[in-house]
């Protein structure tokens, strides 16, 4: 996933960084505060009961976009767009993990500490010296 942003104009929030839309935004902020009310942990039926409630409409939260800023409103969102645009994505930057051997999904510091590599990445080229030939 590419992730662009201007430094001077940083949003106050990640999810703002990270999608692209404002359903990808509610739904991703959504499933991060679902898993922290779960000691930020999902099993996979877990995650796949969410994806289904999801799914079929029955997901009743609020939401702090400013539109609908203290109501309560059903969401829907498609499962397999859950699964490729939402989930999948999180855990490829290390939002989440998924743990193979428990089978469970995390919430996780790796995007931060894949951040910092990429910063250190961008210092060590910065600093290389122009070589003539």
């Amino acid at each position: 996933m590419v992730i662009l942003f201007d430094r001077f104009n940083l949003p106050e929030n990640i999810y703002e960084v990270v999608f692209a839309t404002d359903q990808q935004k509610i739904v991703g902020k959504l499933l991060v505060k679902e898993m922290r009310k779960n000691k930020s942990e999902f099993t996979k039926s877990e995650m796949s009961s969410f994806a289904m409630n999801l799914h079929d409409g029955k997901m009743v939260a609020e939401i702090d976009h400013p539109k609908y800023q203290g109501k309560k409103v059903k969401l829907s969102y498609n499962k397999r767009q859950f699964y490729d645009r939402i989930l999948t994505p999180m855990k490829g930057m290390g939002l989440i993990d998924y743990d193979l051997y428990k089978k469970t999904y995390k919430i996780s510091d790796r995007f931060n500490k894949a951040m910092i590599k990429i910063g250190l990445m961008w210092i060590r080229e910065f600093g290389k010296q122009e070589t003539k030939e």
